[in-house]
């Protein structure tokens, strides 16, 4: 299947009999082909209901701007529907945000130029300068802008004019700073951060020091939206490795970053390919 003609429907609604077949219909009718349908819903009476349904598109019978038009009308309103028609040919276009800890960064600089991640790497921002070489190399423009306590909301202005218009979504590849409500509310559940624990245990500053005195027996990765609130944003992915009393909080550290890489990758993927629904303070994730 080609990202020329497919397309995602994602819907969060009062669940009752007839959503599935309506929907279903209603693509039959105009010349779709539904080749992957999940859901799910929280009650099997009075729940809510969550689909997401992706489709093909190369011999629908009406424009994309009327089939949004036509679907509102015919399903979406008789189902109180909250929904998003999505193309994969749009690709979304990604701002990452690092530091100087450069393993997340890479693995999905290297992901991308390997094609697997359906996205555009716009640029990288940093607030120093140390990993600029790696990621042109890569031939991503690189931007260092400096933040300490005095300038935070002067650099953080600086970073919105950068992303401007060019951004969809943002990552947060350990990126050492907090941003401040005033930027998260600029890109609602469209930045991804990788927290190295397994939230909500440890959250905030050095995770792995608190998880060796804690003398933790499993040590993970969280990804997850980044909300106002420190590390409460909603999950998107998690997983976690066995440990022993024998190790040290080094290699407590080298063994959380190969889960980060990939826990972070599988969380970008997912925002993508729009297998998430956010609802309240959780995700419903189709994979």
């Amino acid at each position: 299947m080609s990202d020329d003609t497919t397309a995602r429907l994602l819907v969060t609604c009062p669940d009752c009999p007839g959503i599935v077949a309506s929907v279903s219909s209603f693509f039959y009718n105009h010349g779709a082909n539904i080749t992957a349908l999940d859901q799910h819903s929280t009650d099997p009476e009075g729940g809510t209901f969550f689909m997401r349904v992706e489709f093909q598109t190369p011999h629908l019978d009406i424009s994309r701007p009327l089939l949004s038009q036509a679907f509102s009308q015919a399903v979406a309103d008789r189902y109180q529907m909250d929904w998003k028609i999505s193309y994969a040919s749009d690709r979304k276009k990604m701002a990452i945000f690092v530091s100087k800890y450069d393993h997340v960064l890479l693995e999905l600089l290297w992901r991308w130029s390997r094609h697997e991640l359906p996205t555009d790497i716009v640029m990288v921002i940093s607030n120093h300068g140390d990993l600029k070489e790696a990621v042109e190399s890569f031939g991503v423009p690189f931007h260092e802008i400096p933040v300490n306590q005095e300038n935070k909301e002067e650099a953080e202005q600086r970073a919105l004019g950068i992303l401007e218009g060019k951004a969809d979504l943002i990552i947060l590849a350990r990126y050492m700073q907090i941003l401040t409500e005033s930027f998260v509310e600029q890109y609602v559940n469209q930045i991804i951060n990788i927290h190295h624990s397994f939230l909500p245990a440890f959250v905030g500053a050095d995770p792995y020091r608190q998880a060796y005195e804690k003398g933790v027996k499993l040590i993970g990765a969280t990804a997850h939206y980044v909300t106002a609130e420190l590390d409460k944003g909603p999950i998107i992915e998690q997983d976690v490795i066995r440990v022993s009393h024998r190790y040290k909080r080094a290699h407590l550290r080298q063994l959380g970053q190969d889960i980060e890489r990939s826990v972070l990758f599988r969380a970008v993927k997912w925002h993508l390919e729009d297998r998430i629904i956010v609802y309240k303070n959780r995700t419903i994730v189709f994979v």
